[in-house]
């Protein structure tokens, strides 16, 4: 792995940067999220995709008035993301979980937090950092939605083992509480039958 990358991001390089382009975009904001969608707040605000991949869900959320701050670490996805979605209503930031340096440097306090295929490309320490940042980025009456990737991980790819159950009691122990768990969900792509998803989606507790 080069000098300054972030593991997640392996395997994402040369032609399997489109191949996941195309991937992303073949599916819908309201496919993806279809059993989280009543959850998310009715009132557009400001909005953190943590993960942005190529602007996907993003661009879905500026297109409801959200302005939505795309973190990626992955330059040829920012470019790409610039290049389909453009929009006023989205910054592409250059940042990578657990840490998000520049986002926690901005200030902003988010009202929807979208961790969309992300958390398995975190070790178990770094899930936990990052559900101690998210506990300082999300409002009080913010909410966050999530989808865990189970399944066999592709070559050359890095991925970890993360469940539905370590998330909850991650995210429960942070100060958020479960709204909704989905599981088992099928994946949505062709040739993908052996992956699942949990789907997830938290508000403050309190």
């Amino acid at each position: 792995m080069p000098e300054g990358a972030v593991r997640g991001t392996e395997g994402y390089g040369g032609d399997a940067t489109n191949a996941f382009h195309r991937a992303s975009e073949a599916l819908t904001f309201e496919e993806v999220h279809a059993d989280l969608l009543d959850l998310i707040p009715q009132r557009p605000g400001r909005a953190l995709d943590a993960g942005a991949g190529t602007g996907r869900d993003a661009a879905a959320l500026a297109s409801r008035g959200w302005s939505v701050d795309a973190v990626e670490p992955v330059a040829k996805f920012r470019e790409l993301g610039h290049q389909t979605h453009p929009s006023p209503r989205i910054t592409w930031l250059d940042d990578t979980l657990p840490d998000l340096e520049t986002v926690r440097a901005r200030g902003q306090r988010y009202g929807l937090v979208v961790a969309c295929a992300v958390w398995m490309h975190l070790s178990a320490d770094e899930r936990d950092l990052a559900w101690s940042g998210l506990a300082g980025l999300v409002r009080t009456d913010g909410v966050v939605i999530m989808s865990l990737r189970h399944g066999p991980v592709p070559a050359g790819r890095w991925m970890d083992d993360v469940s539905g159950d370590e998330t909850v009691e991650r995210a429960t122990a942070v100060g958020f509480r479960l709204l909704r768990r989905s599981d088992a969900r099928p994946s949505l792509l062709p040739g993908k039958e052996q992956v699942s998803w949990t789907l997830l989606a938290f508000g403050r507790a309190g």
